[in-house]
């Protein structure tokens, strides 16, 4: 990151952690994710973007979020989505303080233009204030209403480590995206799929002590919603599996973000790759992209076409 001159790249040269692709204009997407080289801890530099016309050359990195002075949030910037909604665009973005002094949560910048400058939007995370949130996405019902589902993950505060059985929930957010409104719902925890294991580092492997996790967890993290055939709604989201990070895939039975979900016996991607999101292109393809490896700093985009129905999704 920081003041790199624009590049011509192809995806396997542009290191990235849970990739989100913005489809701006007809033929025209923006490449958002996890960028920074100290993902983990140190002071975060921001977002970067990259834009492309045919999703296999790109250019970048364009600098889409740089915190102005004085922001709330010096580390760990993860996971911008970004949506276009009334006329501007926004990004719902995980950040956290090195000092611990509040949770790491999901806050929404704004900006008139896709490739950004985006700005601070909402005050603050939108998220609960005394849990470790992460990992918004954007879900706009029938009705119009804009919903946040995000992850409570497994990590902790100062004041005590994480949960161990990592959950998803749902809030109603308000019609211009500053707030939310009402209290979350939980939506499924991540021992509902009958795939996920606790996540255990090697021996002699510490886990980075800022996250304050829970003894061998079982996480949850990348959500993200998508609508099949005959009104179905189905959930991406990931965990760790027999074989590593992996990513499911749960249904929605009354087809609204509320649930009941349930959860698909195996994994959609199994092993090593994760935190996924569906690109459906006005060209009439489906795509899914995802970071593959998960190992830093190693990560890559991964974007495959997928086949999306009723009954699910499919890699093709």
């Amino acid at each position: 990151m920081g003041h790199q001159a624009v590049q011509h790249l192809r995806l396997d040269g542009i290191r990235m952690r849970d990739p989100f692709i913005l489809e701006a204009a007809p033929g025209e997407f923006v490449l958002f994710g996890t960028s920074d080289e100290n993902v983990w801890g140190g002071p975060a530099t921001g977002f970067d973007c990259y834009t492309s016309r045919d999703l296999e050359h790109w250019e970048g990195p364009i600098a889409a979020f740089r915190p102005p002075a004085g922001f709330w949030a010096d580390t760990q910037f993860w996971a911008p989505e970004v949506y276009a909604l009334d006329g501007r665009f926004f990004m719902l973005a995980t950040l956290a303080t090195s000092s611990g002094a509040r949770p790491r949560g999901v806050a929404v910048l704004a900006s008139d233009n896709p490739t950004g400058p985006y700005q601070p939007w909402s005050d603050g995370p939108v998220t609960p204030p005394t849990q470790p949130c992460l990992d918004g996405t954007l879900h706009v019902d029938d009705g119009g209403a804009r919903w946040l589902v995000y992850s409570r993950g497994t990590e902790g505060t100062p004041a005590g480590p994480g949960i161990r059985d990592g959950e998803l929930y749902a809030v109603h957010l308000s019609a211009d995206l500053r707030c939310t409104v009402g209290e979350p719902v939980l939506l499924f925890a991540a021992s509902s799929a009958n795939w996920t294991r606790p996540l255990r580092f090697p021996e002699g492997v510490e886990p980075p002590k800022g996250l304050n996790l829970a003894t061998d967890p079982l996480f949850t993290d990348g959500p993200f919603l998508i609508g099949g055939a005959g009104g179905t709604l189905l959930m991406l989201w990931s965990s760790h599996g027999e074989d590593g990070y992996a990513m499911g895939l749960a249904e929605s039975v009354s087809g609204t973000v509320t649930g009941p979900w349930i959860q698909r016996p195996e994994p959609l991607w199994s092993s090593d790759g994760g935190h996924g999101m569906v690109l459906r292109a006005s060209g009439g393809r489906d795509y899914l992209a995802f970071h593959w490896p998960n190992s830093t700093p190693d990560e890559r985009v991964r974007l495959t076409e997928v086949d999306v129905s009723g009954a699910g999704i499919r890699i093709l």
